[in-house]
């Protein structure tokens, strides 16, 4: 079993899965510090320093033994008020759509590169070619 499992592990494409995982995951973290770090500081600048992150909506009551601020949305969270986070909601949906929009772009070029590659590759020769030349072949070698 042992043996089996090593020989499962070693095929290329579960190697090339777990690359795609690390690979994907150290993107992620690229794309979240582009949206947290650039993206939404520049719209939060545009719409006069507003901070989506930490916009919120309370809907349940908070504690009476909260003494923290009624603004700061991680420190409620933490408390266990129930909230809705639209503006965190917000940012993960914009890292969402620039991360799917960049695996788009990879696909799509990579689709175009694989249609170049097919359309410089000869067409196989057909079937009766094929058939014409193992007769011819035949013959030679009878005679």
């Amino acid at each position: 079993m042992l043996r089996e499992f090593r020989d499962f592990i070693a095929r290329g494409n579960v190697l090339d899965l777990a690359v795609a995982v690390i690979i994907g995951a150290a993107f992620a973290t690229i794309t979240t510090s582009l949206t947290e770090d650039i993206i939404m500081p520049a719209v939060g600048a545009i719409f006069g320093g507003l901070d989506f992150s930490s916009k919120f909506i309370i809907l349940g009551t908070v504690p009476d033994s909260y003494t923290g601020s009624l603004t700061d949305y991680a420190a409620l969270k933490a408390a266990g008020v129930a909230m809705l986070g639209w503006g965190q909601f917000l940012t993960v949906l914009i890292n969402f759509l620039i991360l799917a929009f960049i695996i788009f772009l990879i696909v799509r070029s990579a689709n175009k590169l694989k249609r170049k590659q097919e359309a410089a590759a000869p067409a196989p020769d057909p079937e009766e070619v094929v058939l014409l030349r193992e007769i011819r072949d035949a013959l030679k070698n009878r005679g």
